[in-house]
């Protein structure tokens, strides 16, 4: 397996890690955002300070990486969450989060700016196809009513959207830098997290389950996911990848029905052909690889 196969394989439990976010923040709704966030990025640090420690060099070398990738770091963790949360309070949910699921088709926008790629219609047509089908899937039978009251919010999901896309872009430069480092922008996240709680929100005592879900939440789709992330998008097909990340809303609204907590419906089966679809156009170059190579392999000399 090459190094392009392990980074997207990379990409790809993010996106599964992902989807289970809003299975696991169902359990804990009664927690303020930004106190969760402060929390559950506290119990990712902890899988970044694992790394450190296994790796054996000491704590403070793995501090010392170049400025720029640090802001990178917390533009892209803490400036993500930061606007996504002004976002929601700024505007109904429903609607911000539309616009902020356009982070996916920026990805694969923006990653014709990197050396050495190159924007192919099957990318742009797989990600529009995923966009249509998340917005089928967020916004299909409910009220969706952009007002001009809430432009301030709309506002802060677009940015949300172009954060998240624009670190991980980025990120590609700086290849050279352990996925470990992610740890440090977790810890740093987590603290300016908790400075935001304190100014904006007040503090809750979560109960046990609520912890427990809390921790779960830092250890998987706060915590890995960001770290295998960081693998996809400096090893991985950064378009293909952006691309499937419209697998999310759809994996996340599944397990929401498995567990009982949703109910399926016509739109969803749409949604998801329009996402499979989207998933299977973008890999168009995957599967020509594939059958290329089960040729090669079955021809026979004369």
């Amino acid at each position: 397996m090459n190094i392009v196969q392990k980074g997207n394989l990379a990409g790809i439990a993010a996106i599964i890690l992902w989807s289970t976010l809003a299975l696991f923040t169902v359990l804990t709704n009664q927690i303020p955002p930004f106190q969760l966030t402060a929390m559950a990025f506290s119990v990712a640090f902890l899988i970044g300070l694992g790394l450190w420690i296994k790796e054996g060099k000491g704590i403070l070398i793995h501090l010392k990486i170049p400025l720029k990738v640090w802001v990178l770091g917390i533009y892209g963790l803490f400036g993500y969450h930061f606007f996504y949360f002004m976002a929601i309070k700024n505007a109904p949910p429903l609607e911000a989060n539309l616009i902020n699921y356009l982070w996916p088709l920026l990805i694969v926008l923006f990653s014709a700016f990197l050396p050495h790629e190159k924007l192919r219609w099957f990318h742009l047509v797989g990600a529009m196809c995923g966009f249509i089908g998340a917005i089928l899937l967020i916004g299909f039978g409910r009220e969706v009513g952009f007002s001009l009251l809430h432009v301030k919010g709309y506002a802060y999901a677009l940015i949300c959207a172009v954060v998240w896309s624009s670190y991980s872009v980025m990120s590609r430069y700086f290849g050279a830098i352990p996925t470990s480092a992610v740890g440090g922008f977790c810890g740093v996240t987590a603290l300016l997290s908790f400075g935001a709680h304190l100014i904006f929100e007040q503090t809750y005592m979560p109960t046990m389950q609520e912890f427990l879900a809390t921790l779960i939440l830092g250890f998987g789709p706060v915590g890995l996911a960001f770290f295998v992330w960081d693998v996809g998008m400096k090893r991985g097909d950064i378009k293909l990848i952006g691309s499937l990340s419209y697998a999310t809303p759809l994996l996340s609204t599944l397990l929401l029905i498995i567990f009982g907590l949703s109910t399926p419906s016509r739109v969803i089966y749409w949604a998801c052909l329009l996402i499979v679809m989207g998933s299977l156009i973008s890999s168009l170059p995957f599967f020509k690889e594939m059958i290329l190579r089960f040729k090669t392999r079955n021809q026979r000399p004369l």
